[in-house]
């Protein structure tokens, strides 16, 4: 099997439900054995990087500014002083993204990956954009992005 780099993406800041759903995609990633990508903030990169911790995967978070900016669950960490711009690395850096929940930052992942051909899986999304797929579960989002890359 292909190791795979899964970016979840989504907003610094989230509720208590999207939080917990977005520990259980970090958890499910690890658990497949593939690298979880992310911006390295609060919220919802936070809770994924912890849910793919608690699982022994690796982690690794694009920064939009400096190292020591990042929550604890990264194991590498890229300093890109590139705010927002450094969501194109993100995308480019994934083999297939799952967005959970999100805002602005979160629409233009998505529209980017989309634009590149990536699969885009999207729990709770603050947008619906042609050729996104929105699931129901971690588990539906998780394995789409897998069967849908692997190649």
């Amino acid at each position: 099997m292909k190791l795979m780099q899964i970016g979840v993406i989504g907003a610094g800041e989230c509720d208590e439900e999207t939080y917990r759903i977005a520990y259980r995609v970090g958890e499910l990633i690890a658990e497949k054995g593939h690298v979880l990508i992310n911006g390295g903030l609060g919220g919802v990169m936070e809770a994924s990087a912890k849910g793919a911790k608690s699982k022994g995967g690796l982690v690794v978070a694009i920064l939009p500014r400096k190292k020591d900016l990042c929550n604890d669950f990264a194991d590498i960490r890229i300093a890109t002083d590139m705010g927002h711009a450094r969501n194109v690395i993100i995308v480019h850096s994934s083999d297939a993204l799952i967005s959970v929940g999100g805002g602005y930052g979160t629409i233009s992942e998505i529209a980017i990956a989309l634009k590149e051909g990536k699969s885009v899986a999207s729990l709770k999304p603050p947008v619906v954009i042609e050729g996104m797929r929105v699931f129901e579960t971690p588990e539906e989002a998780v394995n789409y992005c897998i069967s849908s890359s692997v190649k």
